[in-house]
């Protein structure tokens, strides 16, 4: 094996974690415990699988399409690249960012390959409008882009595959679950954020509906593999009937490669 190094790239999950906009939070019981019974069992209750770092499926989003159990290994696992391309406050990733990072990496993006998306918002995962109301996101041209070149997957470091103005945080399907965000685009741009971002999710339908696969909330040491190539894999549970999991994103990496100016950091309370 050399000098490979497994690269944590997910954040933790559990009572406590932040939470996209419309979840609950998890509820977890310690039916035996140490003073006790000396062992420790814990269950979970209300356990919702689109948090932390997690892989939607196809019948998340798809009627009548693939659910988590029926989905072959192969689709968690392959070579990867992490591109590089720092986004903030509601910033779309083009066709040109994509190309433009690609250029950085060795042998570009390939036929198969994972693409991991690092912005920089990682950093910022909490419960906070950075994170959440003001999310960046993939466009449509872009999702279109990774279908066109038969990648397996594509995994972000954001709240979702979608930018948040395409979700039911803002107007779509049941919400606006947090007004606010429409508030505050009307007060920046002049108008309804549905005249710029008309469509529901239409990401996670481009991919998840071409069997492009997508993870989201990367996170842990993601920026000490930007602008890199390695394996990756991001295992789900097998989930019978599942439209989603949780995962946990590994990348196996040569040592030597890995970007040193990167220091560690301590999780603490949903926040790096």
């Amino acid at each position: 094996m050399g000098n490979i190094k497994l690269v944590d790239l997910s954040h933790p999950f559990g009572r406590g974690n932040p939470l996209w906009p419309s979840n609950g939070d998890f509820h977890i019981d310690r039916v035996q415990h140490m003073p006790m019974h000396y062992r420790l069992l814990q269950t979970f209750n209300d356990f919702h699988m689109h948090n932390s770092t997690h892989a939607d499926s196809p019948s998340h989003v798809i009627p009548e399409s693939p659910y988590t159990h029926e989905l072959p290994l192969e689709n968690y696992y392959g070579e990867a690249v992490c591109l590089d391309i720092p986004k903030t406050h509601w910033e779309l990733i083009t066709v040109e960012d994509i190309e433009n990072a690609a250029k950085k990496v060795e042998g570009g993006i390939k036929e198969g390959d994972w693409v991991l998306i690092c912005t920089g918002m990682n950093k910022r995962w909490g419960e906070n409008d950075d994170y959440f109301a003001y999310s960046p996101g993939l466009s449509i041209e872009g999702a279109h882009w990774f279908v066109d070149h038969k990648v397996k997957g594509v995994g972000f470091d954001l709240q979702a595959l979608d930018h948040i103005l395409y979700t039911y945080a803002a107007e779509h399907g049941p919400g606006p679950y947090v007004p606010r965000i429409v508030e505050q685009y009307i007060k920046e741009f002049g108008h309804s954020p549905l005249e710029d971002f008309p469509e529901w999710e239409p990401v996670h339908e481009i991919l998840l509906g071409n069997n492009v696969m997508g993870i989201e909330n990367l996170g842990g040491d993601i920026e000490k593999v930007k602008g890199q190539r390695f394996m990756f894999c991001a295992f789900p549970l097998r989930w019978y009937m599942g439209d989603g999991t949780i995962v946990r994103a590994v990348a196996f990496i040569d040592e030597d490669k890995i970007n040193k100016d990167v220091p560690d950091r301590v999780y603490k309370y949903g926040v790096y």
